[in-house]
This record gives C-alpha cells, structure tokens and sequence, in this order.
C-alpha cells in the first residue's frame, strides 16, 4: 500500500511541478500544452497496461513531443502570423523527435522489449507512474521553447549561436547510435561492451549529446523568455539530471557493472573514460 502510495504521489508532483513551470510562464497555451502531454500519457497508458506492452512507450513521448510544438506553432500563427524562428526552432524539435522516437522504437522491435519495464508493467501505480514521468520529461525539457515560440523566437546571434549547439549535439547522439548499433549487429562482439568511436571518449556519448541539443535549443529560446519565464531554461538541467541520476547512466553503469564489473579491461575502462565528457 504504501508503494502505491508512493507511486501515485510521485505522479501528482511529476504533473504539479510541471503545470507549475507553465503557470510561471503566464501563457495559456503554454500551460495547456503541458495538460496535453500529460493528457496524452494518461489515456495511453490504459492499453499499455491493459496489453502490459511498453513496445510504444518511446514512440508515445516523441509523439506528444510533436503535438506539443506543433499545437504551440499553430497557435501563435493564428495569433500572431508566420514567424521563421518559430518554424525553425519547431523543425529542429520535431526532426530530433521523429529520429529519436522511430530509433527506440525499431531497437525494442528488434530485442522483442526494454528490460527496464520487467518490474516495473505488472504493478498498475508504477507502470502509471512511468507514463507520467514521461509528461513531466516532454513538458520540462520543452518548456523553454514552448514559451519562447508563444512569445515569438527572435532570429538572432543567439539563434544561431544555439542552433549550432543543438546540430553538434543532435550529430553526436545520432553518430553514438549508429556506431552502437553496427558495434551489437556483429556476431564478434556478443557480450562485449563498446568502447570505439565517441565511446572511447565517453561511455554515454549518446546522453552527452542529448544534453548538448537541449542546452542549444535554451540558448535558442533566451532573447524570447522574460521574468518568471526564465525558470523554463531549467531544460538541460532537468536533462542532465534525468539522464545521469534517474533513467539513463544510473541504470546502464548498474547493468554493465554486473555484467562486465569482473574483467580488468572493462574497469580500465571506466576508470580511464568519462561518464560523459569530463
């Protein structure tokens, strides 16, 4: 009972902190953004639980990624007309989404499903939870451009100084896929761990560039955000800590360390390499 508990609250502040952001923004279609992105999980995660499949979990965030940025760029079109930064910065959004999304998805395709969720789809309040926390990731991590593309996105030094920034991140999290993809297709390298390309230079140089492309995609947004708004530019630091602290390095270095902790080269190999860049 109390983990349900538990669960459930989790929930509750996932989707209070995040509506919170929106409502210090001021904007309402910024705040019913983020209703949405939690709407859209909520009524997912019926069938995903009903089906105990997390097989479309990914697709779902990208998805609602695009909704969100697309309800925001039409909204301030009919208010306010056609603005490029607006178009550019949406492009760069949903492009990442579409790539990142169909790329998880095709990888659980293949392995038949994601680990993480063995523990975690059985029990209604965590499984529900997940879907959530998935809202507060899509509503954070936007929020920033959401609001500035409500405002209007200025198209300047700024803007390109952060579109460079989000195009090296974005070309590093595609690069670090690929080479980890070709690595697991060779039948030699069953049950090795990578560490060529980027890997040689970070163990998640994947992550690396996810953080990288957000930081690119707040420096983008900056010259837009005003007061309060600010507080959204909280997005690459909600990523690194997601990431690094919650769902992504935590749960690989357990994993790996189980799995490669006993050989010599696999502890030289953390203890030479970094988590991500330093």
């Amino acid at each position: 009972m109390k983990v349900h508990f538990f669960n459930i609250l989790s929930s509750t502040i996932a989707f209070l902190l995040s509506y919170s952001i929106g409502y210090l923004t001021g904007i309402d279609s910024v705040m019913d953004a983020i209703l949405y992105a939690f709407i859209i999980q909520w009524v997912l995660f019926v069938p995903a639980y009903l089906f105990q499949t997390e097989k479309f979990f990914d697709i779902s965030g990208s998805f609602t990624y695009i909704f969100v940025v697309s309800y925001i760029l039409c909204s301030n079109y009919t208010s306010s007309g056609i603005n490029y930064g607006n178009i550019l910065l949406s492009s760069f959004i949903i492009i990442w989404a579409i790539r990142l999304g169909s790329f998880l998805f095709f990888r659980i395709k293949k392995d038949g499903e994601d680990k993480r969720f063995r523990s975690i789809k059985p029990s209604p309040t965590r499984f529900f939870m997940t879907w959530s926390l998935q809202g507060m990731w899509v509503s954070i991590c936007s929020a920033c451009a959401l609001t500035g593309m409500a405002n209007g996105i200025v198209l300047n030094s700024l803007f390109y100084s952060g579109a460079f920034i989000f195009v090296l991140g974005f070309i590093v999290e595609i690069i670090s896929d690929n080479q980890k993809t070709k690595f697991r297709k060779d039948p030699a390298n069953k049950d090795k761990f990578i560490n060529s390309g980027l890997w040689s230079y970070s163990r998640h140089p994947n992550y690396l560039g996810e953080i990288i492309l957000w930081l690119g995609i707040s420096i983008i947004s900056l010259s837009s955000l005003t007061g309060w708004q600010l507080v959204t530019l909280i997005s690459p630091i909600f990523t690194y800590v997601l990431l690094v602290y919650i769902s992504g390095v935590r749960i690989l270095e357990a994993r790996a360390e189980k799995k490669w902790g006993h050989l010599d080269s696999y502890q030289d190999y953390i203890n030479n390499t970094p988590t991500l860049l330093f």
